[in-house]
Order: structure tokens, then C-alpha cells, then sequence
């Protein structure tokens, strides 16, 4: 292929991923991830603060994710900053997926309790994959902090987000076990238990917790 045939594919193929259809944007994605090309990268990192498919936003992060981490990571360190929830969210999202740890200072207490529940869920993944060992504990405090916030998918992916970082976690727990916010309180043992039982389930290790913290337990359970 000529250079100019190749220019002309290159940009057809960039063209796809504005295509209305959905499969076509997935197709384009692929077809540069499949022969990464770095000036595709600001295409992609555009694409990823407006595509509304979830299938495809997870392409064009793999798509990302086939480039230099050095070329990479400073544009998404860019949309970290952004004003729109969903540019942070991918931009967090394929950061942690991309694993640089150099990007782990743009992770802040501020992103960390964003109020969008997808940026925070997805700050909280992109932490506990870049998170310098000797900060592991300064993470669970703030993390900790985010315990009873929103719906069961946002306190799923918190517990999840406490666990992964490991026994680190526990003393951090154990005191949030005893908050004066019975939802701090459940979530803070719910996330204790599934620590001490994967096998349990989120469901059910809330369940457990809530009738526990009824009838007036606190701090971690007996063991």
C-alpha cells in the first residue's frame, strides 16, 4: 500500500468512529488498535468523552491501550481535568487499565469523592491499580471515607476497590464499623465480611450486616 493509500485508510478509518452506527465505530476502534497509529490517539481520547456505547467505549480504551504509555498518559492525564464526568471517567478508567504508575499523582482526594458516582467508581479503580505500596494506607483512609455513598453498584465497587488493597485495609474498616451513620457502619462490615468470605457475596454480606448493626453490633464481627 502506497503512502497515500495508507493516509487515506488511516483517515477513513478515523472518519468511522463518528459513524452513526454503532458496529461501525466498534470496527474503526478495532482496526486501530489492531495497527496503532500514535496520531490516533487524540481521535480516540476525543471519541472516549462522547461514545455512548459501553462496548464500544471499552474498545476504543483497548484501542489506547495498544499505544505507548508514553504518548498515551498525558493526553487522558488532560481529560482527567475535564469539566464532563464521562471524559474523567474513560480517561480514569483507561488509565488503570494502561497501569502506568506514573499517572498515580493525578488520582486526588478530589476525584476520589467526585460526585458523579462513575467518575468516583472509576477513580477508585484506577487508585488501587497505581497506589505506591508505602500509600496503600492513606488510600483506605480516603477511600474509607466514601463508605454508605449511593446505590449497591457504587458500594459494590468501593468494597471491591477496600479489598484490593489488602489488610492494609482492616484497622480502617474496624473504625468505620463503629461510625454513628448506621450506613457507614453496615457497608464497613459488609466489606470486612467479604474480606474474610468472597465466597459470601455483596448480597448477602450486606444483608448479614444490616441485621447485625439492627440489632446493635458494632466494630468488626466476632471471629
Amino acid at each position: 500500500m502506497t503512502r497515500t493509500k495508507e493516509a487515506t485508510y488511516a483517515m477513513r478509518v478515523l472518519q468511522g468512529l463518528e459513524h452513526d452506527s454503532s458496529s461501525v465505530r466498534m470496527q474503526a476502534a478495532l482496526a486501530i488498535g489492531t495497527n496503532p497509529d500514535p496520531g490516533s490517539i487524540g481521535k480516540l481520547v476525543e471519541r472516549c468523552a462522547i461514545e455512548p456505547d459501553f462496548s464500544v467505549r471499552e474498545t476504543l480504551t483497548w484501542a489506547l491501550t495498544r499505544h505507548a504509555a508514553s504518548l498515551t498518559v498525558p493526553a487522558l492525564l488532560e481529560e482527567v481535568r475535564s469539566e464532563c464526568a464521562q471524559a474523567r471517567s474513560q480517561a480514569l478508567h483507561t488509565l488503570s487499565k494502561i497501569g502506568d504508575r506514573r499517572a498515580w499523582p493525578a488520582i486526588t482526594p478530589a476525584l476520589l469523592s467526585d460526585a458523579d458516582d462513575e467518575v468516583a467508581r472509576s477513580a477508585w479503580r484506577a487508585a488501587v491499580a497505581l497506589v505506591p505500596d508505602d500509600e496503600q494506607r492513606a488510600l483506605a483512609v480516603l477511600l474509607a471515607r466514601q463508605l454508605g455513598r449511593g446505590g449497591r453498584e457504587t458500594r459494590r465497587s468501593l468494597s471491591r476497590a477496600l479489598i484490593a488493597l489488602g489488610e492494609v485495609m482492616l484497622p480502617i474498616l474496624g473504625a468505620a464499623a463503629n461510625d454513628v451513620d448506621p450506613g457507614v457502619r453496615t457497608h464497613a462490615r459488609a466489606t470486612e465480611r467479604l474480606w474474610r468470605d468472597p465466597e459470601a457475596g455483596f448480597e448477602f454480606a450486606v444483608e448479614e450486616s444490616k441485621r447485625v448493626v439492627a440489632l446493635g453490633g458494632s466494630g468488626p464481627e466476632e471471629r
